[in-house]
């Protein structure tokens, strides 16, 4: 399997991730991930990313590109990966695709996690993080899929109850942004990979469960074209 995974925040990119990760045992690669991993490992590729963001300039597409084939390159890539942040633009699509051509793996799909953005921002309004242990909830009960705040799930942080926090992105103007910038960037890439033919669209307002089988079906799909 070999996928972009689109999706605004709070979409469930990350739940449908781990779900995909353990089923068919390959690596999310998150741009963000291999940028920090490069840098605090001091590669050559990191040196070069950190002159950027020191100067608090965007990593340049070239410097990203050269990480992800160096992170395809791993064994645990060998089946496939999901690809998550990137590409983040068309110029950044077009470089990827003639990157991962001259590899011989294309994408099979590109999956996008399809969400009414007013949903969106009260599931991200609603989220709750335990600062403890990491797990999350949701104030809202028609968010379920995770425990209820008032929950009795044993915190294995605390040994006894969860402390709920609210994220600073999580915050209802910070939220109105993020979700104004996912939309401007991404509508260029779902017509982009429309018209490649790659794209497959998932309603993603159903359990977890549902929305993994539909991606499962999705792709193979997509292969099968």
């Amino acid at each position: 399997m070999r996928i972009v995974l689109l999706g605004a925040p709070g979409s469930g990119k990350g739940t449908q991730s781990q779900l995909l990760m353990k089923a068919y045992a390959i690596p999310q690669i998150s741009t963000g991930d291999l940028l920090r991993e490069a840098v605090a490992k001091g590669t050559a590729l990191g040196l070069t990313a950190k002159t950027f963001m020191d100067a608090g300039k965007l990593v340049d597409d070239a410097t990203v590109l050269g990480m992800i084939r160096e992170r395809l390159k791993q064994p645990d890539a060998a089946q496939g990966f999901i690809l998550d942040g990137f590409p983040r633009n068309i110029a950044q699509a077009e470089a990827l695709s003639q990157m991962l051509a001259g590899m011989g793996t294309p994408l099979q799909a590109v999956v996008l996690l399809n969400l009414d953005l007013g949903v969106l921002f009260k599931r991200l309004s609603g989220r709750r993080i335990c600062e403890a242990c990491g797990m999350v909830t949701n104030v809202h009960p028609d968010f379920a899929g995770v425990p209820s705040s008032t929950s009795n799930v044993h915190c294995e942080g605390t040994g006894g109850a969860h402390r709920w926090i609210q994220r600073p992105d999580d915050k209802e103007d910070v939220i109105g942004k993020r979700l104004e910038v996912y939309d401007a960037q991404t509508k260029p890439l779902i017509q982009y990979y429309s018209t490649a033919g790659l794209l497959r669209v998932v309603d993603a307002d159903r359990p977890k469960q549902t929305v993994f089988n539909a991606i499962e079906h999705a792709v193979a799909d997509g292969a099968a074209t």
